[in-house]
């Protein structure tokens, strides 16, 4: 049984690897994205008008947002795992 568990845990190990770096990647996408915003100049930016600038704001924003989101669903997925690892070695334990 604790063999088993063992493997268990190796495979979440490395899917939370898995998750962790598509998740950087979604990070330097939404720090990119910021460094461009910032580059841009106070004054005249070719951004076709106000409807422009408010679209690359939207789009900084919502990557932003996906990424935080992702972060909380990341870490509610590590804690359900475990838990449930935990759960199933304290049943192995009284067994």
């Amino acid at each position: 049984m604790q063999e088993l568990m063992t493997e268990i845990i190796v495979h979440m190990s490395h899917s939370h690897q898995q998750m962790a770096r598509l998740l950087d990647a979604k990070r330097q996408i939404a720090v990119r994205m910021a460094q461009m915003v910032h580059t841009l100049p106070d004054e005249h930016p070719q951004l076709n008008g106000l409807d422009g600038l408010l679209e690359g704001s939207s789009q900084v924003t919502k990557s932003v947002i996906a990424y935080v989101n992702s972060l909380a669903d990341l870490q509610e997925a590590m804690a359900d795992s475990i838990a449930q690892l935990v759960k199933a070695l304290g049943d192995s334990d009284e067994e």
